[in-house]
């Protein structure tokens, strides 16, 4: 097919963000764009690689044959143009399947994370009205319990069978389905939860076109993507916008074999061996996966052409690592749920200062503003925001109007995160506007504490959080997991130090506090408000 790339990549950052327009079509489908376009082309393309099934290689004409006979069934089952359709498996060709066969009848994919306990999965199935999950075996043993209380639900599809309906008897038993849905580029597609870390989970409801708001920085921090022999593969799980979005599905967009693996916890060695065996050339890796991973030895034959990374700030010691151990640059983004990678660093591209996250993605308007919607001057810390026009904006909180009004201040979509910007436009991540930590009368954000105790060689994850004081209102506490075979004593002091050092005395932890493991959100998340009054 003709090169689908956005971007002249050989071009400055300013004369990328200068000349790009956004050119949505009026009529857009993932699955057309991300199966059935591929699959008239060059239907014995590689697609997938299911490494949990030895390796298996799924084409393009094998996804696109699935996909139209599933949604043969489903049409059949009664789901029609904006059902929501909810997906609970690991990363396997089946997630694409019922992905494909939902959006080819208009519907919504409902993505959710397999270890959801009881409680997480009822709330989003009610709050959605899903009728439909396709699951396997555990999937359907937690949903046996919820069903009487989810009127909405009315069929499941299990790719183990047992006393669900079996998914791949009924696509073998189905005809294709004779012709998909005309969508919309602006029809609904996609609804997937907030992590839920500042209240109730909110689902946030993607149209088709989001898929092509994700391109521009996909292209980016992937030098050119695609280029002949590239591979993709993500630890991330494919229920989260940064698995499905930032890998998956632009993997398949521009024709790259998608390495698609299930590991129900991540393990360092099982992922370099995959990477290895699979020759994985292009990765995404969330900041807690790569501080894990350059705990371990690069295997030899590894040769990887580019690392994204996205969620939290990798800080100057583990993009040194990046250089030194895998011969590349990181580059790091940033994005919400809401609308994502909206802020791309590309170190080649740019001369970005330490600890900044990159500049503005070409096609977003990024800014730091006030609480009345003001942008602000360059250096001075506020809001970081982005304004309405974006591919990747979503259409707003499910059933949620107040809240996704709440969400704008006039064009300016808020993103709850304090930033700045300098006069050259890079943006700095300071904190979560509910992570400040006040301090003496100073605003501390803990992504640079963190950043400099996760550089000392026995820790691996570190938390700042803010512990009432009556002197000085709040004194910052780390909370940190050290090395398999680290020595506490001493380090302690150690460690206070080194913040004094190389951040400020004014940052440095008044305590730090030895923990096994830090409580995270199912995206890899830090949840600092969990660490507070544990220290």
């Amino acid at each position: 097919m003709d090169d689908r790339r956005l971007l002249p990549v050989q071009d400055s950052w300013d004369a990328m963000r200068g000349r790009f327009r956004w050119a949505v079509p009026e009529r857009f489908n993932i699955a057309q764009a991300c199966c059935d376009d591929w699959a008239g082309a060059e239907p014995g393309r590689v697609a997938v690689i299911d490494a949990s099934d030895g390796d298996r290689a799924w084409t393009y004409g094998a996804l696109k044959d699935a996909s139209d006979r599933l949604a043969t069934v489903l049409a059949g089952l009664g789901v029609g143009a904006g059902d929501r359709v909810a997906v609970l498996l690991p990363q396997a060709p089946a997630v694409l399947i019922a992905h494909f066969a939902a959006y080819k009848l208009g519907a919504v994919v409902l993505p959710l994370f397999t270890l959801f306990g009881p409680d997480a999965l009822e709330y989003r199935l009610a709050d959605s009205g899903a009728r439909l999950v396709v699951t396997d075996a555990d999937g359907a043993e937690k949903l046996a319990g919820l069903r009487d209380r989810l009127p909405d639900l009315t069929e499941v599809l299990s790719v183990n069978g047992g006393k669900a309906r079996d998914l791949w008897a009924e696509i073998a038993a189905a005809d294709p389905l004779r012709a998909p849905r005309d969508t919309l580029a602006k029809d609904p597609a996609v609804l997937i939860y907030t992590s839920g870390t500042t209240g109730p989970p909110k689902g946030a409801l993607h149209a088709h076109r989001f898929l092509i708001g994700h391109l521009p920085s996909i292209e980016l921090h992937h030098r050119g993507f695609p280029q002949p022999g590239d591979c993709g593969w993500t630890p991330a799980d494919w229920a989260w916008i940064g698995g499905l979005m930032d890998m998956a599905m632009p993997c398949l967009y521009y024709g790259v074999p998608l390495v698609a693996c299930r590991m129900r916890k991540f393990d360092v060695a099982e992922a370099w061996a995959l990477i290895d065996r699979l020759k994985v050339r292009n990765l995404f890796l969330p900041p807690t996966a790569l501080k894990l991973m350059r705990q371990v030895p690069v295997p030899a034959g590894v040769s990887l052409r580019s690392v994204g990374s996205g969620g939290e700030s990798l800080g100057a010691d583990l993009l040194n690592w990046g250089r030194q151990a895998l011969g590349l640059e990181i580059c790091e983004f940033y994005g919400q749920t809401e609308c994502n990678l909206v802020i791309t660093c590309v170190p080649e591209l740019m001369d970005a200062p330490p600890g900044a996250m990159g500049r503005a993605t070409p096609g977003f308007d990024v800014a730091v503003i006030d609480a009345d919607g003001t942008p602000l001057p360059p250096g001075e810390l506020g809001e970081i925001a982005v304004r309405k026009g974006a591919a990747s904006m979503f259409l707003g909180y499910w059933g949620l109007r107040e809240k996704t009004e709440a969400k704008f201040t006039g064009d300016w979509m808020r993103t709850g995160d304090l930033g700045m910007c300098d006069g050259q436009g890079h943006f700095t991540y300071v904190s979560r506007d509910d992570d400040v930590i006040t301090s003496s009368g100073y605003r501390i954000g803990p992504t640079e504490i963190e950043n400099c105790l996760t550089g000392h060689p026995d820790v691996v994850m570190a938390a700042a959080v803010g512990e009432p004081d009556p002197e000085r209102t709040e004194i910052v506490v780390a909370h940190v997991v050290l090395r398999d075979g680290a020595a506490w004593e001493g380090l302690e002091a150690a460690l206070i130090q080194r913040v004094r050092d190389h951040v400020s005395p004014h940052v440095a932890p008044r305590r730090v506090v030895r923990a096994d493991s830090l409580p995270m959100t199912a995206t890899g998340k830090i949840m600092r408000r969990e660490l507070r009054g544990q220290g």
